[in-house]
């Protein structure tokens, strides 16, 4: 048994993640190209490694002559007199086999040798980091923050460097060096310098698979995730829907004091995160999309991908949001043009009046009725003192 050699391939497969096969193929090569260097040719030469016991061989195939004279090829050849002293019953013509010394090469040829099982080495180790992260494309994972490149960072993640670029950053993160982070793999590419890693912190995944890390329901598959909006390191607003009825989807994703949405807002630096409940009914949908705003109504046409929403004067601004971020998420979670109005806005408009009394289910078009507090008198008017209370109420800044 070859002692040096086996544990040399034992401890390269396990700290570098080389089969064994590929070392020994390796090995293999390298003595071929040895003897090629050595004799000029290897066209005769036969490697044998053994995979358990790590003890090898070579050899050379030779055609059997009468004498020297014959000897055409040395390297194919050999006179019958020499092969008679590994096998007496030899006979001309015959095709012997001659065992070659390896440690008889010359330096170059055992440089050459040498260098090719390093080259196979580093190609090898590369090939088992590229494939090792490559299965972690779309999923998220840890790093630690070594340094700056330009305007990307360089983030370790174990076996080999990251790079976040500078349009997958989110604008209000900054990071110190050594500081743990987690990304999500966008891609990974293979190189002649090693894997080249693009990790992201701005993907809508990101926050998905947070939430798969966190939430043991979202994990089984019990609680689905159906849609995500974000606007990096602000918002996200996400649509959950649960296949057990009892189970609280939205309950589930929060958890008890918030303490599972509270771990991915702090893993997100504070992003605010908007939890709502999905609902095939598309004006449902919205409505729940359009949280934390109150809706009077919403007609949808699935048909045109559009919906008008009414809401309440003081809910107006809360509705559309700052900038009209909440509108816009939500616009983006339903996959609806929405077109929102004040309930004043709407009466002026005769938009109240339409939603209000039309029978919109005949024709494809869904309404749902939101603000159950109030009554409606037969012109779909809001009784003065409905109105009264709402011109009481504050709006809210957000």
């Amino acid at each position: 048994m070859n002692t040096e050699l086996k544990e040399a391939i034992e401890l390269l497969e396990k700290e570098k993640g080389i089969s064994r096969e590929s070392l020994l193929d390796s090995i293999e090569q390298s003595l071929m190209t040895a003897c090629k260097s050595h004799f000029g040719k290897n066209d005769n030469i036969i490697v044998k490694i053994d995979p358990e016991t790590c003890e090898y061989s070579v050899t050379a195939e030779k055609e059997v002559v009468e004498d020297a004279a014959h000897i055409v090829d040395g390297t194919l050849q050999v006179t019958l007199e020499e092969a008679r002293l590994t096998d007496p019953h030899v006979m001309a013509g015959d095709i012997i086999t001659v065992d070659i010394n390896s440690k008889a090469f010359g330096r170059i040829a055992t440089m050459n040798a040498k260098n090719i099982i390093l080259q196979r080495i580093r190609e090898e180790e590369r090939n088992a980091v590229f494939n090792q992260y490559n299965s972690k494309v779309k999923e998220v994972v840890s790093g630690v923050v070594q340094r700056m490149q330009g305007k990307s960072y360089c983030i370790n993640l174990g076996k080999a460097d990251a790079l976040l670029n500078e349009n997958e950053q989110v604008k209000s993160e900054h990071f110190q060096p050594t500081e743990r982070v987690k990304v999500y793999v966008v891609d990974v590419k293979n190189s002649t310098k090693g894997p080249k890693i693009l990790v992201s912190r701005t993907h809508p995944d990101l926050v998905r698979k947070l939430f798969e890390e966190e939430v043991s329901e979202v994990h089984d598959g019990t609680v689905e995730i159906k849609g995500i909006s974000r606007e990096p390191g602000s918002r996200t607003k996400m649509a959950v829907w649960s296949n057990n009825p009892d189970v609280d989807p939205v309950g589930a994703c929060v958890g008890m004091n918030g303490s599972r949405v509270g771990a991915v807002v702090s893993e997100l630096r504070g992003e605010k995160i908007d939890i709502i409940e999905w609902d095939e009914n598309p004006a449902v949908l919205i409505e729940n999309a359009l949280s934390p705003a109150k809706v009077i109504t919403v007609g949808a046409d699935p048909d045109e991908r559009s919906a008008k929403v009414i809401v309440p004067d003081y809910q107006l601004s809360l509705a559309i949001g700052k900038e009209g971020q909440n509108a816009r998420l939500a616009a983006r979670l339903t996959g609806y043009k929405i077109d929102i109005k004040s309930e004043t806005q709407a009466r002026e408009s005769g938009d109240f009046d339409d939603l209000y009394l039309d029978d919109f289910d005949e024709n494809g078009i869904y309404y749902e009725e939101g603000e159950e507090d109030y009554e409606y008198d037969e012109s779909g008017l809001i009784p003065e003192e409905a109105a009264a209370d709402m011109s009481g109420l504050q709006e809210d800044p957000e």
